[in-house]
């Protein structure tokens, strides 16, 4: 069965029902994996949403290990973030000796791994946009979408490196956001710069609220059919590279007719 360790700082509803959705796929057989362990980023009494995240792992009878960031960077008191993140990953994978893991997925984890961690782990990280697409946030994403006039995006899952959201893609999928009903929220729009929907609308947009819902409503289904793919042995990562079944170099895993398929 492979095997799949789950990061996560759990810090909202989002990161409880990745979990959720991944854990009753496995358990009705649908994924043919399963987590041996959960890290979180936090400890219980650092906030109430972790605090509701670690109890559904508890609810779950899933191995949980959690050591709050927030409290070792106090503790450490150092000069600077690469110091107290760098000891930070050692003393992780130190509590995660003994775990066997093929594949760890980071689901809501907000901290940047170091390059410790990332040569000793085969990491995977979800990124709501398409290879080769905008860098950022969620929302930094969608205005640089609507400030390029993009015909199409998707997200991806790529390959976790210290330089944020720079990792070789894993496996993807794509949606158009051109037609209906998508042109006519583009005419709204037209002639406004990106700064000046923000001021007028922010993210009530239409544009950007819709964009953002084409593209999340697709988030879960990518990272269940990514494990599906390790699992299955269409995908996997030698060193930096990601490789097909045949063994042959790959620049993601384009997951989109699958993706499709599993919305309709």
């Amino acid at each position: 069965m492979y095997q799949i360790g789950w990061f996560s700082t759990g810090r909202g509803k989002g990161s409880r029902d990745l979990l959720t959705v991944a854990h009753e796929s496995m358990r009705q057989g649908k994924l043919k994996a399963t987590i041996p362990f959960v890290f979180c980023s936090r400890e219980p009494g650092d906030a109430p949403g972790s605090d509701q995240f670690i109890e559904l792992v508890r609810r779950y009878e899933i191995p949980l290990i959690c050591f709050s960031s927030r409290k070792f960077k106090r503790q450490m008191k150092a000069e600077s973030p690469d110091e107290w993140r760098v000891e930070y990953d050692r003393v992780v994978m130190k509590r995660l000796e003994g775990f066997h893991h093929d594949l760890c997925i980071l689901a809501g984890y907000m901290l940047v791994v170091g390059k410790e961690m990332c040569r000793k782990y085969k990491m995977v990280n979800l990124h709501p946009a398409t290879p080769g697409g905008p860098k950022g946030t969620w929302q930094e994403v969608i205005w640089q979408l609507i400030e390029t006039k993009a015909q199409s995006t998707g997200a991806m899952m790529h390959l976790v490196t210290p330089e944020l959201d720079q990792g070789p893609p894993v496996a993807y999928c794509t949606f158009t956001i051109r037609g209906e009903p998508f042109d006519k929220h583009w005419q709204e729009v037209a002639g406004l710069s990106v700064d000046q929907i923000k001021s007028q609308q922010g993210e009530d947009n239409a544009l950007f609220k819709l964009i953002r819902q084409r593209g999340v409503v697709r988030e879960h289904p990518l990272v269940l059919s990514t494990i599906n793919a390790f699992s299955q042995g269409n995908v996997r990562v030698e060193g930096e590279t990601v490789v097909d079944r045949a063994g042959k170099p790959i620049a993601g895993y384009d997951l989109t007719m699958e993706i499709d398929q599993l919305m309709k």
